[in-house]
C-alpha cells in the first residue's frame, strides 16, 4: 500500500510538472492514474466555470468512456452499437428529440456498460485461472481428460431507451399516438411469411368492449367456419393465408378459480357471438382462448400452439389490454432445433466443441459434434447461427476511443442508420434470433409500445409480432393526470352489495352516474370497478358529478369535465336470471320449481365501462296477468337447462317490455357505457368453493385422554 501511494504521488507531481493531460498517457500501463482526482494543470489554460469544471473526472474512468461532446464524428459509432429500436417499446433508435420514443442518453450507466461490453475482461481473466487449475490437474493425473473448456460469455442485455426506464422505474412517461386499424392493415400485408396467424387479444375487464370490429374484412383473414361440415377450412388471399384466434386476457379478474373460468367459457362465446353481429350468427367459435398470464391458466398451451404453428403470429388489440405482458408468456423461449438436427443423425452421446477462429478482423464461431470415440465427426454450416454469433460477438468486443475517430472518418461524419433497415417500410428489420431475448415493456400507461416488436424462435420457424395497440376510448384523459393509473383493473375486485331504492343513485369514481328510471323497483348492485363506487340521493349525486357540491367523494376527473357530462343511454334489465339467483328453489337436488311456475322473475345486466370494468344490476320483478310479453315467453320456452349460459340473442327489433326494469348511465360526453347479458360474476364471489373435506380416516378424539391415561397408570 505504501509503494502504490508513493506511486500515485509521483505520477501527480510528473504530471504538475510536465504539463500533460491525464487522459493522453497510456491508462493500461498505469491504472493507478484512474484514481488520481487532479485535472491537468490549469496555468496553461483559462479557469473555466464550475459547471464545466465538473464532468471533466468522469471522462477519464477507462478507454472505453464516451466523450460528451455533440461532435456527429464521435457519436456516429457509438449510435452503430445500440440497437437499432428499443426491445422495450420497439421505437427505433435516436438521439436527436429527447422526448419522443427511442431516445437514448449515452452518459447513462447501463447505456455505457452496453458499447463498452460489460465486464469481459474479467471473464477473460477468471477464464485462464480455470483453465490453467484444469491443465495443471491433467498434467498429475496422466489418464484425466478434461478436454476443451472455454466458459461462456454472458450477453450484456440491450438498454431500453429514457421513455421506458422511465416508465419502468419512476412511472412516468407519456402516451404515442395511436396508430389507425389501416397502419395495422398495412402492416400484416409486409408479413414476410406465407402463413400468418392473429391473435386478437381481448380483455376480460369490460369484455366485449375491446373487440375491433370488423378485422376479418380489414385484414382479409380466413372467413370464420360456419356451422356446415363441409365448409373450408383456409383461403389464401394475394399467395397468403392469414387465420385468428380471439385470446380473451386477465381471466383471473372474472373468478377466483381456474375451473370457474373454464364453466363461463359458453357464456363468454355467448357474448362474443353477440357482439361480432351478423357475422357471427352461423359461425362455429372454436378458437377462443379464454388466458390469465398473471396464474398462468392455459398460457402454456397456447404457447404450444405457437409453437406447432410457426409462421408469422401478430397479436393485434387495443391499449391496456394485456397484450405485452401475455407476450412474455407465450413466447417460445430456449427452444433451439441445433440439438434436435444432431440426434437424428447419430444416436450416441454428443459433445458440443466450440471453436472461436479470428480471420482479419471477421470473428467466426463454429461448432462441430463429435461422437463418443471420437472418429466421426459431423460438420454444420455456419449460415444458420451467422446472426447468433455476429450479435455475441459485437457485444463482447471492446470498443477504443481510437476505434470511434478512424469510423468516424470513414463515415464521413453522417449519422446513417444501418443499411439493413428500410425507412420507407412499416415492419422494422428482425433482430437477431436469441434463446432468451429482451421482452417487451409492461406498463399500465396506455400506448407504451411504440412500434412493431419482432422476437424469431426456432432458429426461423416462426415470429411472435407485438403491434402497437389501437385506441380504446381515452376516458383517461376526462381524469386527473396522477390518478389516470386507478382506472386499469389490476386485480380481482370484490365488491359489496349496494341496494338502489327509488330516489338514490350510485356514483363511479366521482364522475360516472347509474340512475334508476323506474319507479317502486329496488335495484341491487355490484361494482367490478376499481374506482370508489358511493350510493347517495341523485340529487347529491348530480352535485358531485357536476363539481357544485362539497362531498367527501372524491371526484377524480377534471373540473372541466363537468361541463361535457351527457346521457350515454337507458338500459333494461332484459336478461332473466332467475334461476340462476333462486337459489335451491329452483335446483334439482333441492325444491325443483320450475322459473316458468314462481310468482315473478328476476332480471339482470351487466353495465359496462370501456377499460374500467362493469356493474352488475339485479332487480326482482313480479308477474302479473297480461304483462309479459310474447316473444319474452317464447325466450323462456327455448332456454335449456344443459345450456343456461348460452341463451337465443335478443333481436334489434324486439319489443321492450314495461315489467323491465331501465337505468339511465350519465358519462363525459356520453360515451364509454354499453351493456351485456349479466355474467353472474357476484355468485362465484359470494360461493367461492372450497377444496372439500380431507379424505381418509377421521381422527381420534383427544377428550379426556390424559384423565384416560391417568386413571390406568393408577390402575395398574
Amino acid at each position: 500500500m505504501r509503494i502504490m501511494s508513493g506511486s500515485l504521488r509521483l505520477a501527480g507531481r510528473v504530471l504538475r510538472q510536465v504539463e500533460a493531460p491525464v487522459a493522453d498517457l497510456p491508462v493500461f500501463l498505469c491504472p493507478g492514474i484512474l484514481r488520481f482526482p487532479s485535472l491537468p494543470t490549469l496555468r496553461t489554460q483559462e479557469r473555466l466555470p464550475h459547471r464545466f469544471q465538473v464532468s471533466h473526472q468522469r471522462h477519464i474512468t477507462s478507454v472505453t468512456s464516451i466523450p460528451t461532446t455533440d461532435s456527429p464524428k464521435i457519436l456516429a459509432p457509438l449510435l452503430e452499437k445500440l440497437p437499432q429500436q428499443c426491445p422495450g417499446c420497439g421505437a427505433l433508435s435516436q438521439t436527436a428529440d429527447q422526448v419522443a420514443p427511442g431516445f437514448y442518453t449515452p452518459t447513462r450507466r447501463s447505456i455505457r456498460q452496453y458499447l463498452e461490453g460489460g465486464s469481459s475482461s474479467r471473464r477473460f481473466a477468471e477464464d485462464e485461472i480455470v483453465k490453467a487449475a484444469l491443465e495443471n490437474a491433467a498434467s498429475i493425473e496422466p489418464g484425466m481428460s478434461v478436454g476443451g473448456f472455454s466458459i461462456p460469455i454472458k450477453d450484456t442485455a440491450p438498454p431500453v431507451c429514457d421513455r421506458c426506464h422511465n416508465l419502468k422505474h419512476h412511472e412516468i412517461g407519456a402516451s404515442i399516438h395511436h396508430p389507425s386499424i389501416q397502419s395495422i392493415q398495412d402492416t400484416i400485408f409486409e408479413s414476410p411469411y406465407k402463413y400468418n396467424h392473429v391473435y386478437h387479444v381481448i380483455d376480460a375487464a369490460d369484455f366485449p368492449m375491446s373487440l375491433v370490429p370488423g378485422l376479418h374484412k380489414l385484414l382479409h383473414l380466413t372467413p370464420q367456419r360456419s356451422l356446415n361440415r363441409r365448409s373450408k377450412t383456409g383461403r389464401f388471399y394475394h399467395g397468403k393465408k392469414t387465420e385468428v384466434s380471439f385470446i380473451i386476457t386477465r381471466s383471473d379478474l372474472l373468478a377466483p378459480m381456474k375451473t370457474q373460468v373454464d364453466s363461463m367459457m359458453p357464456y363468454l362465446r355467448s357474448v362474443l357471438r353477440d357482439a361480432l353481429g351478423r357475422s357471427g350468427k352461423d359461425v362455429r367459435l372454436g378458437n377462443i382462448r379464454c388466458v390469465s398470464a398473471r396464474q398462468a391458466w392455459w398460457t402454456k398451451e397456447l404457447k404450444e400452439e405457437i409453437w406447432q404453428r410457426g409462421g408469422g403470429g401478430w397479436m393485434v388489440g387495443k391499449v391496456n389490454v394485456g397484450k405485452s405482458r401475455l407476450f412474455h408468456d407465450i413466447f417460445p423461449k430456449g427452444r433451439s432445433e441445433k440439438v434436435k438436427l444432431l440426434s437424428k443423425k447419430s444416436s450416441t452421446p454428443i459433445t458440443i466443441k466450440w471453436e472461436n477462429r479470428v480471420e482479419g478482423e471477421q470473428q467466426n464461431t463454429s461448432w462441430s459434434p463429435v461422437t463418443s470415440n471420437g472418429t466421426e465427426q459431423v460438420e454444420v454450416a455456419e449460415d444458420s447461427i451467422e446472426a447468433e454469433a455476429s450479435a455475441g460477438s459485437e457485444v463482447g468486443e471492446e470498443f477504443s476511443e481510437t476505434e470511434a475517430l478512424a469510423t468516424s472518418e470513414t463515415t464521413g461524419g453522417d449519422l446513417k442508420l444501418s443499411d439493413t433497415l428500410d425507412t420507407s417500410s412499416l415492419l422494422p428489420p428482425a433482430p437477431p434470433e436469441t434463446d432468451y431475448p429482451a421482452m417487451p415493456l409492461v406498463s399500465s400507461l396506455p400506448g407504451t409500445t411504440a412500434s412493431p416488436i419482432r422476437l424469431s424462435f426456432g432458429n426461423g420457424r416462426g415470429e411472435l409480432i407485438d403491434l402497437p395497440g389501437l385506441s380504446r376510448g381515452d376516458l383517461e384523459h376526462y381524469v386527473q393526470p396522477q390518478l389516470r393509473p386507478n382506472l386499469v383493473m389490476k386485480t380481482r375486485i370484490a365488491p359489496s352489495q349496494q341496494v338502489l331504492k327509488p330516489g338514490q343513485s350510485i356514483i363511479l369514481g366521482g364522475f360516472i352516474r347509474i340512475t334508476p328510471t323506474t319507479p317502486d323497483v329496488m335495484i341491487m348492485a355490484y361494482a367490478f370497478t376499481p374506482i370508489h363506487s358511493h350510493l347517495t340521493a341523485t340529487e347529491k349525486a348530480i352535485g358531485t358529478q357536476m363539481h357544485t357540491r362539497e362531498s367527501n367523494v372524491e371526484n377524480i376527473s377534471l373540473p372541466e369535465t363537468a361541463e361535457k357530462i351527457a346521457s350515454a343511454g337507458t338500459f333494461h334489465l332484459k336478461w332473466d336470471v332467475t334461476r340462476e339467483r333462486t337459489g335451491p328453489i329452483t335446483a334439482r337436488e333441492a325444491v325443483n320449481i320450475k322459473p316458468e311456475r314462481l310468482p315473478y322473475r328476476v332480471l339482470a345486466t351487466d353495465i359496462l365501462i370501456e377499460g374500467c370494468g362493469w356493474v352488475e344490476l339485479v332487480a326482482q320483478v313480479r308477474k302479473k296477468p297480461g304483462e309479459m310479453t310474447r316473444l319474452e315467453g317464447r325466450r323462456d320456452r327455448r332456454q335449456d337447462e344443459s345450456e343456461e349460459w348460452d341463451s337465443e340473442p335478443m333481436d334489434e327489433f324486439e319489443e321492450i317490455d314495461p315489467s323491465w326494469p331501465a337505468v339511465e348511465v350519465f358519462s363525459p360526453e356520453g360515451r364509454f357505457i354499453a351493456s351485456r347479458r349479466p355474467m353472474n360474476a357476484w355468485l362465484h364471489i359470494a360461493s367461492k368453493p372450497n377444496k372439500g373435506k380431507l379424505q381418509g380416516r377421521p381422527r381420534k378424539s383427544m377428550k379426556g385422554a390424559k384423565k384416560a391415561e391417568k386413571r390406568r397408570k393408577a390402575e395398574a
